[in-house]
């Protein structure tokens, strides 16, 4: 692995011209501890390159099987596998289709809907739905996308916030009070093509956030023509960890197209009603977020390293400058001959010490014994590996009992890297957004060191838009959740008078890591749901 990526380094010689020769030197110097490093960082820590599925063997619906189809009711349908799915289609997304079944897992009270969005480039994305326990009719929906990238949304669903939760080492599940459907329709989705159950039944790949965000786009559309009761309610985009990068290449496809459909309306297509952007722990913007490292580790609230000024703390800060200058070439030339040597000198130099403390970096509070605690530092995403390769809950989902599910593909958290993708300024996509009214809500745990708060904070902070004015002369106020009274943390918020949640809004998470609904659900839900429901989190008019 580790000849592997000085290769892949290598072959970028091109890059010279555009940082200084000195630098390149660095960079070649520091990289030959990246394999270790990248067997770690947002959630490559499956288990090796050589366990990555080959989807294209595994393929479903390019010909391996004979499909049999239908019309019943107006409404046509397939079976393939001794599984019979709906079979949702629209002229205008011609090179896309929904297939659908209705699972009865996880939570038999609601109503649930899983299967595929089949592309015809090969590419199959896996998504499960359930409606909310509360009012479903009039509920808001929320699409939930985890990262990685490569790693699988149903770890956030079965691990964090969905209805149910891993238990018995994999073998049954636990009802979920805290879930995120108990006030909104909720739809996990894993993408790109290859995690989770996704999958590729010609070699098809997906390696930047842009191209992923147009199949997020058909997939709304095709569902939410299907069931129209959910299309009036408005939608919130919420993801974690590297869907701070997807989830504004998203959110701005969404955006544009609604713009077009404004100018163009047509009976076939549906305007999204993109309510807001929710950015959980999440890569945003890596000029203030990889900047931010060394004041963490040293200074934060759970520091990494005992001595501020000791020598780990300078040497993370001396690291610094070159980290983002090579991330100042990524976002003025964007391309990948600048943005791959940003990536892999800022994650080598600025996590490489981090990872080798033996404590869990999405979690600063605990250590992490691989041995027990499996590859990914939380023996539960081993669990959930056991439960959704049960072939009878794959049959159930309307998953072809051949595929293998794995939480997080390493490969496809390599191809990312190799392309430089999380290393681009996503944030940038934003402004156009929350000054049309999409409404923007950053959180973090303050006990993960993966995607700090601190860093967070400041480029939620430094991002210019209408409200930027307030939100820099906004304090932070606490934060109480309404079942248990407690302080959960900090909010800042801008927008809205105080009698909202909010058109921009952080909040910083007291006693919770990278995984923020499983470190406290109580005060997960509480701020989804005051969110969504555009109730204010501060008690700041409380007197």
């Amino acid at each position: 692995m580790r000849s592997s990526a000085l290769l892949s380094l290598i072959s970028l010689v091109p890059f010279v011209a555009a940082v200084p020769a000195s630098e390149t030197q660095l960079i070649l110097e520091d990289i030959t501890g990246y394999a270790d490093l990248a067997s770690s960082v947002f959630g490559s820590l499956a288990k090796g390159i050589e366990h990555a599925v080959h989807e294209a063997e595994k393929a479903i619906f390019k010909g391996e099987e004979e499909v049999e189809r239908w019309l019943h009711n107006g409404r046509e349908y397939i079976k393939q596998h001794d599984m019979t799915y709906e079979l949702v289609t629209n002229p205008f997304f011609s090179e896309h289709q929904l297939r659908v079944t209705e699972p009865t897992l996880c939570d038999p009270s609601v109503q649930q809907y899983s299967g595929y969005l089949d592309i015809t480039d090969g590419k199959h994305l896996f998504f499960w739905f359930f409606e909310s326990r509360t009012s479903p009719e009039t509920a808001p929906l929320v699409l939930w996308l985890n990262g990685g990238p490569g790693c699988s949304s149903t770890t956030g669903l079965l691990f964090e916030l969905g209805p149910c939760r891993i238990a018995d080492e994999g073998k049954n599940t636990t009802f979920n009070e805290y879930s995120w459907n108990t006030h909104a329709n909720i739809i996990f989705l894993d993408q790109p093509v290859g995690v989770g159950y996704s999958y590729s039944s010609d070699g098809s790949t997906v390696n930047t956030s842009p191209v992923a965000g147009l199949d997020v786009y058909a997939f709304l559309e095709l569902f939410l023509q299907r069931y129209p009761q959910y299309a009036d309610a408005p939608f919130h985009l919420a993801a974690e960890s590297y869907g701070g990068t997807y989830a504004p290449n998203i959110a701005s496809i969404i955006y544009k197209k609604n713009k077009e459909l404004a100018l163009a309306p047509t009976a076939e297509l549906i305007p999204i009603n993109l309510a807001s952007v929710v950015l959980a722990n999440g890569l945003t913007d890596p000029y203030y977020q990889m900047a931010s490292v060394p004041d963490y580790a040293c200074d934060g609230p759970y520091p990494i390293y005992d001595d501020p000024e000791g020598p780990q703390c300078q040497a993370l800060r001396s690291r610094v400058p070159t980290c983002q200058r090579l991330i100042k070439s990524c976002y003025e030339y964007n391309s990948r001959l600048t943005c791959v040597p940003a990536a892999l000198y800022c994650w080598g130099q600025l996590f490489g010490p981090l990872q080798q403390t033996g404590l869990n970096l999405y979690d600063v509070r605990k250590t992490c014994d691989r041995q027990r605690d499996g590859p990914l530092c939380y023996k539960q995403m081993e669990w959930i590996e056991t439960w959704m390769n049960d072939d009878a809950n794959k049959k159930a989902l309307g998953v072809n009992p051949s595929l293998d599910f794995e939480s997080c593909n390493t490969e496809i958290n390599q191809a990312f890297m190799m392309q430089g993708d999380g290393m681009h300024n996503s944030a940038a996509l934003l402004p156009d957004l929350i000054n049309d009214g999409v409404r923007l809500l950053v959180y973090a745990g303050n006990a993960d060191a993966m995607c700090n708060y601190i860093g967070n904070e400041r480029w939620f902070t430094a991002l210019e838009h209408n409200f930027h004015e307030e939100l820099v002369s906004a304090k932070s106020l606490p934060w109480v959740t309404s079942e248990s009274g407690r302080v959960a943390g900090e909010v800042r918020s801008a927008g809205g008078g105080g009698f909202t949640a909010g058109n921009v809004t952080f909040v910083n998470v007291y006693e919770a890591g990278h995984m923020v609904p499983f470190d406290q659900d109580e005060a997960a839900l509480d701020l989804i749901t005051k969110w969504i429901m555009n109730i204010p989190l501060s008690l700041k008019f409380a007197a």
